[in-house]
């Protein structure tokens, strides 16, 4: 077979986020249009500007079969990316050694800030005690590759193991890159995602003092993508992990096939450290390249999982973005939301989460909604979504996800055929 010819599809799925701990409680909080963002709280004593967060409820790393020596040994982050792999493993029915060969499985998954929270617990450690007194343990607790290194210890992974660290756009880079390696013969199989654990008082701090925050008290108020009323996006944690596969690979092992893989786009702004270029001329082409990709033409029915962050310059470059890469008339045509109204913004987790909504959206036939949305800003002026799902026979969807640094990239799904 020729390698370029290679295709890739997802046979598994695996969740830790604020509206739920496993792919099925994801989707179904998605469609029902369930906000997972409540108060910030445990942090008062440092008066924080900030008032909400989107927290991980009810996670217990031992119900996810880490022991409560790899509990102590794993920064919280670690512990979602063990436990999204668990079930993304589980669900594929991947046996290294059995129906994939060790060295043909790679693991990729990033993180955009990786163990802070070790990071802030040694600092404190190294002025309180001395540097005698640092774990031993806090390099590779704290290092953002090692979630993923991790993952192939715990299963047998011994094919391409990398960690892309690119901000917002970590995770759907890890898959956009997992995909390219399947399909150009580096690996038949690769778990694909990415984790974050950064709600301390130090992320939430730098985050708002660059005014990228929302100030927004009420909870059901905060993350409000498209909406006139934005003020900033919502801090959020969590896991999401998608398993990749050589297509004639899983059909061999009757694998259960969620959606197809068929585009990736990736560009950068070369604009400013923070801010996106505003004319969104460099995010249209990461969207042109994975749709191009992906065989797109117009007539297809789109679902687009926009970054929609809520924050003012991100959801105007957007809509931007997607004007210039579909065209006017194909972009007001395509079905578009952004889950962060519910999730909040996961950070290096929040890209892959995105694309299992997204492969979900095109296996249901349900355009997840864009909670709050109910002052559109004119200047965001496609459809939304706004406040409850809707059914569409969709075709194709993509997921976009934009980064500090001017990072931009794209992934576009197909239905499973």
């Amino acid at each position: 077979m020729n390698k370029e010819t290679r295709r890739v599809v997802i046979t598994g799925t695996g969740v830790i986020s604020p509206v739920g701990n496993d792919t099925r409680t994801f989707w179904d909080s998605l469609k029902s249009g369930y906000c997972g963002i409540g108060p910030l709280e445990g942090f008062e004593e440092y008066n924080l500007p900030v008032h909400v967060a989107g927290r991980v409820k009810d996670f217990d790393p031992l119900k996810f079969g880490l022991s409560i020596a790899e509990k102590r040994r794993n920064d919280l982050y670690s512990q979602f990316a063990l436990a999204a792999a668990k079930e993304a493993v589980e669900s594929s029915g991947i046996v290294s050694g059995e129906n994939v060969d060790a060295e043909r499985f790679g693991v990729y998954v990033g993180s955009g800030i990786g163990g802070i929270n070790t990071f802030i617990t040694q600092t404190k450690v190294l002025f309180d005690e001395g540097a005698e007194r640092i774990s031993p343990l806090f390099i590779p607790m704290m290092i953002p590759n090692i979630a993923g290194g991790n993952i192939a210890i715990r299963y047998k992974a011994q094919g391409p193991c990398l960690t892309h660290v690119s901000a917002c756009a970590t995770s759907t880079n890890s898959v956009g890159e997992a995909y390219l390696a399947i399909k150009y013969g580096r690996a038949d199989v690769i778990l694909a995602g990415g984790a974050e654990a950064a709600i301390t008082p130090l992320a939430i701090g730098g985050f708002a003092n660059s005014r990228a925050l929302t100030t927004e008290e009420d909870p059901s108020k905060a993350s409000l993508p498209f909406d006139a009323r934005r003020g900033g996006f919502v801090m959020a944690e969590g896991a999401a992990m998608l398993m990749l596969e050589e297509y004639e690979h899983a059909v061999a092992r009757g694998a259960t096939i969620l959606a197809e893989v068929c585009g990736y786009g990736c560009t950068c702004d070369a604009h400013h450290y923070t801010a996106p270029r505003p004319d969104g001329i460099t995010a249209a082409r990461a969207i042109k390249e994975a749709l191009d990709e992906a065989g797109y033409k117009n007539g297809e029915n789109l679902y687009v999982n926009a970054h929609g962050t809520g924050t003012h310059l991100n959801d105007s470059t957007e809509t931007k973005a997607l004007k210039i890469a579909l065209g006017e008339s194909e972009a007001r045509r395509a079905s578009v939301s952004s889950t962060k109204s519910m999730t909040g913004h996961m950070i290096g987790a929040t890209g892959a989460a995105e694309l299992i909504a997204s492969a979900l959206a095109l296996r249901d036939s349900i355009v997840p909604p864009t909670i709050g949305l109910e002052q559109p800003d004119p200047e965001c002026d496609l459809d939304y979504t706004p406040l409850c799902a809707k059914k569409r026979d969709l075709d194709i969807a993509i997921s976009n996800s934009l980064g500090f640094g001017g990072h931009n990239v794209c992934v576009s799904l197909r239905k499973a055929k």
